[in-house]
């Protein structure tokens, strides 16, 4: 029970974060989600976002910020297997099903809205 107060907890926090962004900073949407998955990248890429999901679970694997992590993941789990190029197929090859089914969903989400005007 512990681990869904956590998980709300830190997903809440990351969410406040995007929020200030967009009041305080007055950001737009991309960059606000611009700033957010580099961020997830750059912790990733310190060590720091996996300690995070071991923690929170969902709470740091459901925002924007560990697709981030996931890009540099896999970045350097590839590069380690297969050099230099591994850098550019790690990054399709972890986040491929995610971006998949944003394409997929976003196109029939297109087909069955009625748009406005």
């Amino acid at each position: 029970m512990e681990i869904y107060f956590w998980a709300f907890l830190v997903g809440g926090l990351i969410c406040v974060i995007g929020q200030l962004m967009f009041d305080l900073a007055k950001l737009t949407p991309a960059h606000t989600m611009s700033i957010l998955v580099v961020v997830g990248a750059i912790l990733g890429g310190l060590g720091l976002y996996e300690p995070l999901i071991d923690f929170a679970g969902a709470g740091a694997t459901v925002p924007i910020t560990s697709f981030g992590n996931a890009l540099v993941k896999g970045a350097l789990q590839e590069a380690e297997n297969t050099g230099l190029v591994g850098i550019l197929t790690g990054i399709f090859e972890v986040t491929s099903a995610g971006i998949s089914a944003a394409i997929i969903f976003g196109f029939i989400a297109a087909l069955l809205a009625k748009p406005k005007g």
